[in-house]
């Protein structure tokens, strides 16, 4: 049995020598850890592309409904959009401001979140605000409902 486990042994060796290809040389392992070793991930500053999908997810977000559409009501979409774009620029604005080339941008982007997040609340509370204020008086302030359709009104 020992002399089978020997004769193995021999054939696999003489198998890897014959058939380089199987393994992969020294060097070349090397080079590739060298490489990733080097690679560096950058999420910041933003491509366009990614920019408008983020806009295009706003702009639906303020125009539909949802958990925020029904406590604030909804933006018409026209408006939505160019909300959206307003939002997303001040956001990429702000966050873009404290971006520093050393950085791999992971905070950057946290912050560039945030602000879209905290503007758009503002933006429909102040939406909500002002359709308050504009209700007749002696009446109940309209719920986001009463806003949304109060919206689509307007446009008429």
């Amino acid at each position: 049995m020992a002399e089978t486990e020997s004769t193995t042994t021999q054939d696999s060796t003489a198998a890897v020598e014959t058939e380089p290809h199987l393994t992969q040389p020294q060097e070349q392992v090397e080079d590739t850890a060298a490489k990733l070793n080097n690679l560096t991930l950058r999420i910041w500053p933003l491509s366009q592309r990614t920019r408008d999908a983020v806009i295009n997810r706003l702009a639906e977000t303020l125009s539909s409904q949802s958990v925020l559409s029904k406590r604030y009501g909804t933006i018409p979409e026209d408006e939505a959009s160019s909300v959206a774009k307003s939002i997303e620029e001040e956001a990429f604005s702000v966050a873009g401001a404290d971006f520093s080339p050393d950085s791999d941008g992971i905070e950057i982007l946290q912050m560039y979140s945030k602000e879209i997040s905290k503007r758009m609340l503002d933006t429909v509370k102040s939406r909500a605000a002002t359709a308050a204020s504009d209700a007749p008086p002696g009446t109940e302030a309209p719920s986001g409902e009463q806003i949304s359709s109060l919206s689509v009104k307007e446009e008429a």
